[in-house]
């Protein structure tokens, strides 16, 4: 008598009709199928015939990470040949425990030789030797795509296996705790000739803290990509690799000088890095074919020189400053940096680049105007202080499209509430735009679009919009995104919809909305 479970089987297998059909397909369309699902479900299909247990065995994508997380605990137990008995405990890995048996271990050991290894991906607590070990399987297999995230009990060194693969064309390797470190400079440059994609996280480098010459087009001839990330102990980096487009390089808060060329670089993000305690730091940058740059939440440099970037599309710009250090040099820096960005399409401004503009030191006749700069995204804390930065960046956008505010609420600034008297009687601030207004006449024969979000009917807020409104020759669209409001505020905010109505001009067509 068949049972439910044979029974299941073949209806998976023939279907209604009892013809298995799935089977006879191509290995790489069945391998394609299997690739989205869990690795134990595609270890599971291995019993149902010896034509899946061949399938199963040469299966090209491994990804273990839905199975052994990191904070599962791991077996340390030796890496040895699998048995009869655990090949075929392996053909369903519910049927053993994790505990006893290291299921990657076996599954690499188990692979049909012949068979090329795509990808290997896994995270778990593990050994130094247990991590050699799996590497080392893999790289005989002739692993095409390495990701590991690992946690250690120790320090371990960057496994030295990966080096002679010359199949590599990916590795990922994160340390959740406590850290690598790197072989010294002569080994490491030894590999990696056909690496395209390289990422490392959490590497300890306080015996190797100036990395100068290792991330150069002889040692990584093929690399497009790289990834650097909690770099502990780096103070100098210079990347120079000529086939790289893609270069991201965060949490090195330890860092005092970055220098990164490549004729290719398309991508470039940078974030919270360099040392802001640091009285010599730099930063110099020489990318041509730059599309796309994030700078953000970065100490200020002492120095920054940025060339060549003709090609400069977008950039997202943010600073930290510590205890409002706007020395004359370092906003002469932060007036170089954003120079060199002149060609601009899309900008956006984070963190405390209002502030800095508004500074008293800053340095404006040295920064060169955005004139092809048609988005502008600005984050800051509204006050009246800011005002200037704010009217030097209109000033250096004269073809400005779409203006987006992003009102930081959380600033410990006075917000005042708007009130009747403040469309009676003109406020500083008013005052203060209306001086602007020849000055920003270019902007506001451009501006169509203007987006404020944390509107709270404050004084500053108001006097903006009302100068906007009231100037501006092309403005299409303003809304005000000020979140949930009860009854009381939406009375008000109707009150000040017909106020600003009255103050536009030039631009009675402007559609103006509250969400």
């Amino acid at each position: 008598m068949e049972t439910r479970s044979a029974k299941r089987k073949k209806y998976w297998l023939e279907g209604e009709n009892g013809i298995d059909r799935i089977s006879d397909l191509p290995d790489v369309v069945l391998h394609q199928i299997l690739f989205h699902l869990p690795i134990k479900s595609i270890a599971q299909t291995s019993v149902l015939s010896k034509r899946w247990r061949s399938l199963w065995i040469s299966f090209p994508d491994l990804d273990f990470t839905s199975i052994n997380p990191i904070g599962v605990a791991s077996t340390n137990a030796p890496n040895t040949k699998p048995s009869i008995k655990n090949k075929r405990l392996l053909l369903c890995p519910h049927s053993f425990s994790v505990k006893r048996l290291d299921f990657i271990s076996q599954v690499l050991a188990l692979r049909d030789k012949q068979s090329g290894l795509r990808i290997l991906r896994f995270r778990a607590p593990l050994s130094f030797s247990r991590l050699n070990g799996l590497i080392r399987l893999a790289v005989r297999q002739n692993v095409q795509e390495l990701d590991v995230e690992v946690a250690t009990d120790d320090y371990f060194n960057f496994p030295r296996s990966v080096l002679t693969s010359e199949s590599l064309r990916v590795f990922k390797l994160r340390s959740r705790y406590p850290g690598f470190r790197l072989l010294p400079p002569s080994v490491m440059k030894r590999g990696f000739q056909s690496l395209h994609t390289l990422s490392l996280s959490l590497v300890i480098l306080y015996d190797q803290p100036t990395l100068s010459d290792l991330f150069t087009d002889s040692s990584f001839p093929r690399l497009k990509k790289l990834n650097l990330d909690a770099c502990f102990g780096l103070k100098q980096l210079k990347v120079s690799c000529l086939a790289l487009e893609e270069f991201t390089l965060e949490n090195c808060f330890q860092l005092h000088g970055l220098d990164v060329s490549g004729a290719k670089l398309k991508t470039l993000q940078v974030a919270s890095c360099f040392d802001a305690y640091c009285d010599k730091s730099w930063v110099k940058i020489n990318a041509p074919s730059l599309r796309v740059m994030v700078w953000e939440y970065n100490a200020i440099t002492e120095n920054s020189s940025l060339e060549n970037l003709v090609s400069a599309h977008e950039a997202s710009i943010g600073f930290f400053v510590l205890n409002e250090d706007f020395s004359v040099t370092k906003l002469r820096s932060v007036s170089n940096l954003l120079s060199a960005l002149s060609r601009l399409h899309t900008l956006t401004l984070e963190g405390q680049c209002v502030e800095v503009l508004s500074s008293r030191n800053y340095i404006a006749n040295l920064m060169h105007p955005f004139d092809q700069l048609k988005s502008l995204e600005l984050q800051t804390g509204f006050n009246k202080h800011n005002l200037p930065g704010l009217a030097y960046l209109f000033k250096c956008s004269p073809a400005l499209h779409t203006l987006i505010l992003k009102i930081l609420n959380d600033y410990k600034i006075e917000r005042r509430k708007w009130n009747k008297d403040l469309w009676d009687m003109p406020s500083s601030e008013e005052q203060f735009w209306e001086s602007q207004s020849q000055a920003l006449k270019p902007l506001l024969n451009n501006l169509s679009v203007v987006k404020i979000h944390g509107f709270l009917e404050c004084e500053n807020e108001v006097s903006l919009a009302k100068f906007l409104l009231k100037h501006g020759k092309a403005l299409q669209e303003m809304t005000f995104f000020s979140g949930h409001c009860n009854y009381r505020d939406s009375l008000r905010r109707q009150k000040i919809r017909s106020q600003m109505m009255g103050f536009s001009r030039a631009s009675s067509n402007a559609k103006i909305e509250f969400l």
